[in-house]
């Protein structure tokens, strides 16, 4: 029913009586076409048919963000307790995908590039670890020169952890792989799939791209936001995470800044290469952004990231190549946020901090991080051994750490997947032409 017929019924409801003749009806469908009810030069066949706009994912998203923040100072435990209860269901799902989502994605996608592949990782992992490497020594340069006088007045600082709501009951999903054993299988796959060429299998790992990305599209997406109100909501009734910011509050500040140009140099890289707006290629990765910034998960995020990727024209391919594994080894948020939270305990504390120990701790824990599971606080979980074998972190040292990291978490994990859009551009720049052919 168009706007004009829906006007009318309500003014024939009310009994007006000179809108009961055909001749007066069209009048006033003629006129409310010009005012723009439905669109002029379109058919009314083809008003009735158009589909109702959706909001988009991005606005969900910040406004699941903000309604967890306002309904976690308002909702009962119970309520709370149902969400988390939810959280952790989907949170199971989302381990026990994410093996599969990378053999969905990455194989075919070797498969595709043909015999470029090789070449392609290389180029991958050595940009990815290139630029964890140079964000871990950014922040390294900028809290020597600052963190002295931020910190000059401060005390050892235990942290007291909050008691956490827990759930009404658990169920576990084990994943059928771990992320760097579906990585691997990806890869000889994918490759023997090339050398060989093989159709049959390669038609295999087609469909079977297929039906993870209809789970992502079906599932995944549209529960993100119920997922990421979830946490917001269980973190802010909780409030360990607002006790934790202020304790370092001007330190937070640093990282955060830092993280906003890390970014910036990024994608002004990747802009300048592939001769796009920088901006505007930041701007499409928002929703990847956001998502990481709710789930405080790099691997959670690989569905929007990848989707974002594709909107900056990355090829396909490329895209479905670099996104899943940038998300296991592209860790510069996460690198400088260890580093500078690092760096302040050895300053509060006095221990040694010089350039060349920070440099094998940062060049440890660029590998370390590899093996972190992309869940919210996996990399500080890979990172404590090299804190104590190197920087020499005894248990108070380390659990002041995991603290201080897991509240800023989500900020370091949104700057990695935004980060990897940009890699995907620079990689996408210098193997568009081996690409093309490939197809």
């Amino acid at each position: 029913m168009t706007c004009a017929n829906i006007f009318i019924s309500f003014m024939t409801a009310f009994n007006f009586e000179h809108l009961q003749t055909e001749k007066n009806r069209e009048r006033l469908g003629a006129l409310l076409k010009k005012l723009y009810f439905y669109p002029q030069n379109v058919s009314k066949n083809k008003v009735m048919n158009l589909k109702r706009t959706k909001l988009p994912l991005l606005a969900k998203i910040i406004v699941a963000i903000v309604l967890g923040v306002v309904f976690g100072n308002v909702f009962n435990e119970t309520l709370v307790r149902t969400f988390l209860t939810f959280n952790g269901i989907f949170s199971q799902f989302l381990g026990f995908m994410i093996p599969l989502i990378i053999i969905g994605l990455v194989t075919p996608a070797i498969a595709d590039i043909g015999n470029g592949a090789g070449k392609l990782l290389v180029v991958t992992v050595a940009l990815a670890f290139g630029d964890t490497i140079l964000a871990g020594l950014l922040a390294y340069g900028t809290g020597s020169a600052l963190f002295p006088r931020l910190i000059a007045d401060t005390v050892p600082v235990a942290v007291d952890k909050a008691v956490e709501l827990k759930p009404f009951f658990e169920v576990e999903i084990p994943a059928m792989l771990n992320v760097m054993s579906a990585l691997v299988f990806s890869f000889m796959v994918g490759l023997g799939i090339a050398h060989m060429r093989s159709q049959a299998l390669h038609k295999v790992f087609q469909e079977f791209k297929d039906i993870v990305a209809g789970v992502i599209a079906k599932v995944i997406i549209p529960l993100l936001p119920l997922y990421i109100f979830g946490i917001f909501l269980g973190m802010t009734h909780s409030g360990e995470a607002y006790h934790i910011l202020l304790v370092f509050a001007q330190i937070i500040i640093v990282i955060f800044v830092l993280h906003v140009v890390i970014l910036l140099y990024e994608y002004l890289i990747a802009g300048g290469l592939t001769h796009k707006n920088p901006l505007r290629l930041l701007i499409n990765m928002l929703p990847a952004y956001f998502t990481a910034l709710g789930t405080s998960s790099s691997a959670a995020a690989i569905p929007v990231t990848l989707r974002q990727t594709l909107k900056n024209g990355v090829n396909d391919g490329i895209a479905g190549f670099t996104v899943p594994l940038c998300a296991t080894i592209h860790m510069t948020g996460s690198m400088m946020k260890i580093t500078c939270c690092a760096l302040t305990i050895c300053l509060v504390n006095g221990m040694p901090c010089s350039l060349p120990l920070f440099l094998h701790f940062i060049l440890v824990l660029a590998i370390c991080m590899v093996a972190a599971p992309g869940v919210p606080g996996g990399c500080v979980m890979a990172a404590l051994a090299p804190l104590a074998s190197i920087l020499g972190f005894d248990a108070d040292m380390q659990a002041l750490m995991i603290a201080l990291y897991i509240a800023m978490d989500s900020f370091g994990t949104a700057c990695n997947v935004t980060g990897d859009g940009a890699i995907a551009l620079v990689v996408d720049k210098l193997f568009a032409r081996t690409q093309r052919k490939a197809e």
